[in-house]
């Protein structure tokens, strides 16, 4: 990139706007690297990238473009969609497969981003999440990249992060994940994940099954409910957490729901 300058053992690119925003250190570099490989194995794999940035959707917009239509000659394109609207999520259900990916850049204060990552494990999609100002609660999202100060805390500009929708900072951390991503897909021997134990972590040593996230497709019958998940439609027993109804997040185990899950509704 243009305009980049070694500066001990962090690298600052573009325009210094003073409170280190444009900074890249090494934890953050090797976030990006991370998120980067994770995502060259899974649009390797033939997944789709769904971009959603329900407050910023000019970044949306300008990451599914890097993707699915690379200015570099020789980059390989990849499916991107952009997803706007006021029912994003809706459009994401309909449409996104198991291995998918999801792409969210938003602040922390997005219900909707929120709801969609949240959302994404029943639905089969590993989520990346690019933002700033105060980090998101804890959530399960799959991968965080987040502005900070050079002094390593949390770019809360007091808007929400919104001064890093116009400052380059957002854009900058982007693309670095979409040329590391590039540069991952073209080392063939980084793109198949490789077994390891860590695989059966979280497995109950009783059944061997684990707990993982549903959505709800209609509501209980006889306290039997359709849930969708990774795996699937499961047919759920749901007599331990109530009455439920569509789109209500539960955690299954062994064919059973044991905790509702809260879901912004955003």
């Amino acid at each position: 990139m243009s305009g980049s300058a070694a500066t001990g053992t962090r690298s600052v690119v573009g325009a210094d706007r003073g409170d280190g925003a444009f900074d890249l250190g090494r934890d953050e570099g090797a976030q990006l690297a991370r998120a980067a490989l994770a995502l060259a194995r899974r649009l390797a794999a033939g997944a789709s990238l769904w971009c959603l940035a329900p407050e910023w959707p000019e970044h949306g917009r300008h990451l599914a473009v890097e993707f699915v239509h690379p200015v570099v000659v020789g980059k390989r394109a990849f499916p991107a969609i952009s997803v706007t609207g006021s029912d994003a999520v809706g459009e994401l259900r309909a449409a996104v497969r198991p291995g998918d990916a999801l792409a969210v850049i938003a602040p922390a204060e997005s219900g909707i981003a929120l709801d969609a990552v949240r959302r994404a494990p029943a639905w089969g999609v590993d989520s990346w999440w690019i933002g700033a100002g105060v980090r998101p609660p804890r959530v399960a999202v799959d991968h965080l990249v987040w502005v900070h100060r050079a002094d390593g805390t949390d770019d809360d500009d007091g808007g929400g992060g919104a001064g890093a929708r116009h400052d380059g900072s957002l854009v900058l951390r982007y693309h670095v994940l979409w040329e590391l991503t590039h540069v991952c897909c073209e080392h063939p021997g980084l793109l198949t994940e490789s077994a390891s134990c860590d695989d059966e972590a979280g497995t109950c040593i009783t059944c061997g099954d684990d707990g993982h996230v549903g959505e709800v497709r209609a509501a209980a019958v006889d306290g039997l409910a359709a849930v969708r998940t990774a795996r699937g439609t499961e047919t759920v027993d749901t007599t331990l957490v109530g009455d439920v109804a569509p789109g209500d997040l539960v955690l299954v185990h062994a064919g059973t729901a044991i905790e509702r899950i809260a879901a912004s509704r955003g």
